[in-house]
């Protein structure tokens, strides 16, 4: 199992240039180890580009997503972790979807395909990231 980060369906979703032919490539590969997972947080974020529900949910059964609720503990790791990361200094607003979706793969132990780096690896380190190649964090 894999969890799919938001940014990687996006780029399915618009067909991103630069990245949706190694988005589909790293979709194919983790789908031969299990299921792909996106939860709650990753589902409204890619509610953003449908007009209807009906078409996301579309979407999401085309790409073979599983959609899996955030765990109870994955919800507390996430807010300490936040908590965290505000004492260091980091921002208020926008952060708070990506220690979701951190916490969700930490708990379960399962890899995060993503784009986004920096937060995940410098709070959820145990997470196995599955980035593209010569990738900066961010």
């Amino acid at each position: 199992m894999t969890i799919v980060d938001t940014n990687v369906l996006l780029d399915l979703v618009t067909d991103d240039p630069q990245f949706a032919e190694w988005s589909i490539a790293q979709l194919e590969a983790a789908s031969l180890n299990g299921s792909l997972i996106i939860n709650d947080v990753i589902y409204a974020e890619l509610s953003v580009r449908y007009d209807a529900k009906e078409d996301l949910d579309m979407f999401i059964n085309e790409a073979g997503l599983k959609h899996e609720p955030v765990p109870s503990s994955a919800l507390f790791l996430a807010g300490k972790v936040f908590r965290k990361y505000r004492k260091s200094g980091g921002v208020r607003t926008g952060v708070l979807p990506d220690f979701f979706i951190g916490a969700h793969a930490a708990v379960l132990e399962l890899p995060l395909l993503t784009r986004d780096t920096g937060r995940y690896r410098t709070y959820f380190p145990t997470v196995d990231l599955v980035v593209p190649e010569n990738r900066k964090p961010t």
